[in-house]
């Protein structure tokens, strides 16, 4: 049962990152970097979580960490984005 538990880690990682993509530029990345950002941002939501002493039960829950990470990951990133000059 433990390969059905990665199954699940990739289904809400690619959907965290694509609507982590959706809420910060109105579109999501492509597959391997909604995987990526939702990956990376369900470890950063978890630990989020836990400064804050919310729990996240069931998959609902997970998945709303997990699209909290992954927006607070992409905010971080466009802290250190150049913009584009004119």
């Amino acid at each position: 049962m433990e390969g059905l538990g990665i199954i699940w880690s990739i289904i809400i990682g690619v959907a965290a990152g694509a609507i982590a993509g959706w809420i910060m530029r109105g579109t999501g990345f492509g597959f391997l970097v909604n995987l990526i950002v939702g990956l990376i941002g369900s470890v950063l939501g978890g630990w989020i979580y836990s400064l804050l002493g919310i729990g996240s039960g069931g998959i609902l829950g997970v998945l709303l960490m997990s699209v909290v990470g992954a927006v607070v990951l992409l905010w971080i990133v466009s802290l250190f984005r150049r913009s584009p000059r004119d």
